[in-house]
Parts: C-alpha cells; sequence; structure tokens
C-alpha cells in the first residue's frame, strides 16, 4: 500500500478510536462496542482485532483508579474471567477456519444485540444457586466470540445484569472483564502472528486518541442532553452494524429505539428518519446528569 494510502487510513483509525473514546466519555457506551464496527468498515475484522486492544485496555484502567472492590470482584467472578482465556484461543483459531464475511455478520449481530439491550434494559433475574455453576461456560463462550468478532457483549453483559448487580459492581465486573479479555486477546494475537510488529505500533499509537475522546468526553458530559446523545449514538450504530450484516436485525433494533412505524420503512429511509427524531430531542431534551448505563 502506498504510504499516502497508509497515512489516509491511520488518520481514519485514529478519528475512528476518537470517536470510540469520546462516546464512552459522553454516555458510557462500550468502548470496544463503538470502536470494533468503525474499524472494520475501515481495515477489516482481522486488523481491527489487532488494532483495538491496546486502546480498549487503556480506556478502561481508569475506571478501576479509586474502586475499592476490584479485588473481591475477581475472586467472584473468577469461573467466568478463567473461562474467557481458553475461549479467546479457540475463537481466534476458529477465525482461520470460518469465512470473515461470516464472523463480520456475527459482529454485526452482537452489536445489534447490544443495542436492543441498551434501549429496552430487560428485567433479567439469575436464582443465585445459578451464579457459580453458569459462570465457567458463560466466560467460555464470551471468549469464543471475543476471539472471533472482537465483541465481548454476549453473554457478558446479560449474566451481569441478571445477577441485579449495584451499578458501580456491574461497571466493575464487566470492565473487568473487558480487560482481561482484551490483554488475551492481544496475546493470542502475537502468539499467532496476527499481531504484526506494525499493528502493534499502530495500536499503541492508538491508545493516545481513545484516552483524548474519553478525557474530552468525561468533560463536556455535564453540558449535554447525555441520553439523547446517548440514543442517536445507538442509531448510528445500528447503522454501522447493518453495513457489515443484514436487514431482520435492522427492523428490531431501530423499532426499539424509534418505534415499528420507523422500523417497517426502507432501511434508507428508517434510518433518517430515526435520526431526524433523535435530533430533534437533542434540542428539546434538557441537560440531564450521568445516567447508569451498560458499560
Amino acid at each position: 500500500m502506498p504510504v499516502t494510502e497508509d497515512l489516509f487510513e491511520y488518520g481514519f483509525v485514529a478519528l475512528a478510536l476518537l470517536a470510540a473514546g469520546l462516546v464512552k466519555g459522553v454516555t458510557g457506551i462500550g468502548y470496544a462496542t463503538m470502536a470494533m464496527p468503525l474499524l472494520v468498515v475501515l481495515v477489516g475484522l482481522e486488523k481491527a482485532l489487532a488494532l483495538v486492544v491496546v486502546p480498549a485496555i487503556v480506556s478502561n484502567v481508569a475506571v478501576f483508579v479509586g474502586a475499592v472492590n476490584v479485588f473481591e470482584t475477581l475472586k467472584r467472578f473468577r469461573r467466568f474471567y478463567l473461562g474467557i482465556l481458553p475461549g479467546i484461543a479457540g475463537g481466534t483459531a476458529l477465525l482461520g477456519v470460518v469465512d470473515t464475511p461470516l464472523a463480520t455478520n456475527i459482529l454485526a449481530l452482537l452489536t445489534l444485540t447490544y443495542v436492543v439491550l441498551a434501549v429496552v434494559r430487560p428485567e433479567f433475574s439469575l436464582a443465585k444457586g445459578l451464579e457459580r455453576p453458569l459462570a465457567l461456560p458463560a466466560g467460555l463462550l464470551n471468549g469464543v466470540l471475543t476471539g472471533l468478532t472482537g465483541s465481548q457483549i454476549l453473554p457478558l453483559v446479560p449474566y451481569m445484569m441478571a445477577l441485579r448487580l449495584d451499578a458501580h459492581s456491574q461497571v466493575i465486573a464487566i470492565n473487568l472483564a473487558v480487560t482481561i479479555g482484551s490483554g488475551v486477546l492481544g496475546a493470542t494475537l502475537l502468539a499467532t502472528g496476527a499481531m504484526t510488529p506494525d499493528l502493534m505500533i499502530v495500536s499503541c499509537a492508538g491508545a493516545l486518541p481513545a484516552i483524548g475522546g474519553t478525557v474530552l468526553g468525561n468533560g463536556v458530559r455535564g453540558r449535554l442532553p447525555v441520553e439523547a446523545l446517548r440514543r442517536l449514538t445507538l442509531v448510528m450504530l445500528v447503522v454501522v452494524a447493518v453495513g457489515l450484516g443484514g436487514r431482520s436485525v435492522f427492523d428490531v433494533a431501530v423499532g426499539s429505539i424509534c418505534g415499528r412505524e420507523v422500523a417497517d420503512q426502507a432501511s434508507s429511509r428508517a434510518t433518517f428518519m430515526c435520526l431526524a427524531r433523535l435530533g430533534s430531542e437533542l434540542v428539546t431534551t434538557p441537560v440531564v446528569g450521568e445516567v447508569p448505563l451498560i458499560q
């Protein structure tokens, strides 16, 4: 690839990482959840998996600063976290076997599932006696999907939601899983040669826009209509994911955010109508403080 094309590609990657950090800082939407679909559009799935590793780790480190229950959380969910390790190894091995378009479609489906969870916020409930026996298989499945697609949403988020943790404990538990998963993914990609020295350098450099975007987002959060921006971001995730996947899940996601009558339109018209509706909310929605969000 010519140097000029390299510079353009790296520039767009930096913008995508900055945007993901900004969204995380303002709305709380998970960093990798936003970054992965954008990066896949720009550079493809295999490169995106390598590029997101370091930015995803550093964007979550700040969550643990000053937290008082990190070690307690590690101990409680150690089986889930241990399950992630072989799962990621299996997922990355699976990526070498399945067609890349299939893995990309799975990423699209996982992204749209996140949108539905974030909008609907279902009242999951898991019996206390099931937390321990389900932890290892849930972590294993989470690792497989992480290694295959870079998405760490399922079953991590529903599992933690079903335990009815308080908001702080849920954020710590989820971000620990994402941080561990990102570290293991990076190590696995290095071991298999998928993380080349060039990609490692770019991933490390990508930490700067990731941190910058997160800090900027945190700084302006109190002055913006957070809930309206969050919903607008979710619609943008739908648009990107539909570019990767298919229409049927698009209908479900847009219907959850903007109503069934919007989702029934043609995809381009439905996207425009939903963005227009949310755009009007940006003007009319009052400034609100921080709201609990799926991380």
